[in-house]
C-alpha cells in the first residue's frame, strides 16, 4: 500500500506539473463527463443506452454556453481496436461534439481506455478527419485537437487551482500494466462484459479499490493544496463539509443515468441526468442537482 501510494502521489504531481493550464473566472461554464466508453453499439457496450441522455445533455449545456470538459476514457479503445466503427455506431454523438470543437468549447482527456490518445500518430490518423465512404471524400472532425493526461484550471482573480485528471494515474493494472490489461481486455474480458462479467483489475466493482483510489487522491490534495475533479471509479463523488476537495464525476454507462461535474457563476455542482416518467406515463429526460451548488472557493485549501 505504501509504495502504491508513493507511486500514485509520484504520477499525479507529474500530470500537474506537464498540464495544460485553462484560466477561468466566475462568468466560465463547463461540464464534466468522464468514462462514457463509447464502443461499436454491440452488446459490450455499455454506453449505447445512455446515448440519447448523453445526447441531450450535450445539447443542453452547447445552447447555454458550456465548455464540454471529457475527463477520460471517452472512447472504449481497449475492447476496440478500429476508433471508425465506434464513431459509425455514435455518429449523433460525435457530431455535438464537434459543434464544441468548432466553438473551441472542447476539452478532451485521455484515460487508460483511451491512452493510445496520447500518441499524436494516432490522433492525427483517427480524429482530426474521417473518410465518408458514401460521398467519397474526407470530413472533419476535430483538426489539430490535442488531447491531455491532465488540466489545471486556474482562476484568474483567486489563482485558486482544480486538477484534473481522469484517475488513473497510480492505479497499476491500468497505468504502467496497461497494455497487458488491454490484450486482457480485448481478446478475453471483452467476451466475458457482454454478459455481465466484470474485469478484476477495473475499480469499477472493487468497494476496496475505489476506496483505496479516494485515499491516495486525498493525500495528494492534503499535501498540495489542490482540489481534484477526476472519473475512473465510475463512483460520483461530492465532498462533505470539511472533506477535502476530492470531487468524481461519476460516469455516462450506469443503468439509470449519467453523471457530471458542473462549474457555473463561480460555484461547483455534482449533477444527474436520467429518464423520468411524469404522470401521464410519458417518458422525458430530465436533470437533477445531486450536491451542491457550493462556492469553488470554498474548497481552496490555502485558506485553511
Amino acid at each position: 500500500m505504501v509504495l502504491e501510494k508513493k507511486l500514485a502521489e509520484k504520477r499525479l504531481t507529474e500530470a500537474y506539473k506537464n498540464a495544460k493550464v485553462e484560466y477561468f473566472d466566475n462568468n466560465s461554464k463547463y461540464i464534466f463527463f468522464s468514462d462514457c466508453h463509447r464502443g461499436e453499439n454491440t452488446p459490450s457496450d455499455e454506453f449505447a443506452k445512455n446515448q440519447n441522455i448523453f445526447l441531450f445533455a450535450l445539447e443542453y449545456y452547447y445552447k447555454k454556453g458550456y465548455t464540454y470538459v471529457e475527463v477520460g476514457d471517452g472512447d472504449e479503445l481497449w475492447e476496440n481496436s478500429n476508433f471508425k466503427h465506434i464513431r459509425l455506431a455514435h455518429d449523433e454523438v460525435y457530431t455535438q461534439m464537434k459543434k464544441f470543437y468548432d466553438s473551441n468549447r472542447l476539452i478532451m482527456l485521455y484515460g487508460n481506455h483511451n491512452i493510445c490518445l496520447k500518441y499524436k500518430s494516432f490522433v492525427e490518423n483517427n480524429y482530426y478527419k474521417f473518410y465518408d465512404d458514401y460521398n467519397e471524400e474526407e470530413i472533419e472532425l476535430f483538426p489539430g485537437i490535442t488531447p491531455y493526461e491532465a488540466v489545471v484550471f486556474k482562476h484568474k482573480d483567486t489563482e485558486q487551482e482544480i486538477l484534473t485528471v481522469h484517475g488513473h494515474q497510480g492505479d497499476r493494472m491500468n497505468d504502467s500494466l496497461w497494455r497487458f490489461n488491454m490484450l486482457t481486455v480485448r481478446y478475453f474480458w471483452r467476451f466475458l462484459h457482454s454478459v455481465g462479467f466484470i474485469n478484476p483489475a477495473s475499480p469499477v466493482r472493487s468497494a476496496e479499490k475505489i476506496h483505496k483510489i479516494e485515499r491516495i487522491y486525498s493525500s495528494w490534495i492534503e499535501k498540495n493544496k489542490i482540489m481534484i475533479i477526476c472519473g475512473h471509479t465510475h463512483r460520483p463523488h461530492f465532498p462533505k463539509r470539511k472533506e477535502l476537495p476530492y470531487f468524481n464525476d461519476g460516469s455516462c454507462v450506469r443503468a439509470f443515468g449519467i453523471q457530471g461535474i458542473e462549474i457555473a457563476g463561480g460555484d461547483i455542482s455534482l449533477i444527474e441526468w436520467r429518464v423520468h416518467p411524469n404522470p401521464a406515463g410519458d417518458l422525458h429526460i430530465k436533470r437533477k442537482v445531486l450536491r451542491g451548488p457550493e462556492p469553488i472557493a470554498s474548497f481552496d485549501l490555502r485558506k485553511n
